[in-house]
């Protein structure tokens, strides 16, 4: 009976060994994880048992790291979309440190400014696909053939590869408006053609059957 007590005592004393031993490393790893998540220090229950207190412990060890592990996801995505947006609007990349675990407050912040650029992307393109459509009848209508790179890119290129800056907007707006500027100043050399036209059918007195055979140019 006493070697059976001796061994339960030795068993009892390795297991506290070992609680102890991991409720050290858990307070280790847990101040390790509340420095990077920005959290404040978390604090044990100095009334509970060893064994509960190992078991708080490492169950909050779990949850900061899945904490962490989503927070670093999250910035992940948000960077890789950020990317892709950066590419098609020519802008400069969210400045965030990705070598360490983001805030709430970094993601909330990283999140609205890439909210932001889908808004001015699909804003930038929606006025792309507008100007893109008016250029093209227009040209049709001046029997214009795209003679420039840029003219090319807009006209002949696929959509989804023009670059939405904003100076290829701005170039695009600029473009439309020559291209209004050239319609207009033909309409007015147009008119002035069709009032000499009149003065000369009255001047010649045409009859009005040919006058109509004419009017349809």
């Amino acid at each position: 009976l006493q070697s059976l007590l001796d061994m339960m005592v030795a068993e009892e004393e390795s297991l506290k060994e070992r609680l102890l031993k991991s409720i050290a490393l858990c307070r280790k790893e847990l101040d390790t994880l509340c420095r990077e998540l920005q959290l404040s220090p978390f604090e044990t229950e100095e009334e509970s048992t060893i064994l509960q207190m190992e078991k708080n412990l490492r169950t909050r060890v779990e949850v900061l790291q899945k904490q962490k592990r989503d927070r670093k996801q999250e910035l992940k995505a948000l960077q890789d979309q950020d990317r892709d947006l950066c590419d098609i609007l020519c802008t400069a990349l969210f400045s965030i440190d990705s070598g360490s675990v983001p805030s709430l407050e970094d993601l909330d912040r990283y999140r609205r400014h890439v909210a932001s650029l889908n808004t001015l992307k699909e804003q930038r393109w929606e006025e792309f696909v507008s100007n893109k459509r008016q250029i093209i009848l227009l040209m049709e209508e001046l029997d214009h053939t795209p003679d420039t790179s840029f003219e090319r890119d807009v006209v002949c290129e696929d959509e989804e590869s023009f670059c939405l800056s904003e100076d290829n907007i701005m170039a695009l707006q600029n473009l439309l408006k020559q291209l209004e500027a050239r319609r207009a100043l033909n309409e007015a050399v147009c008119e002035q053609l069709r009032a000499r036209i009149v003065a000369l059918w009255e001047r010649l007195q045409i009859p009005e059957e040919e006058r109509k055979s004419s009017a349809v140019h």
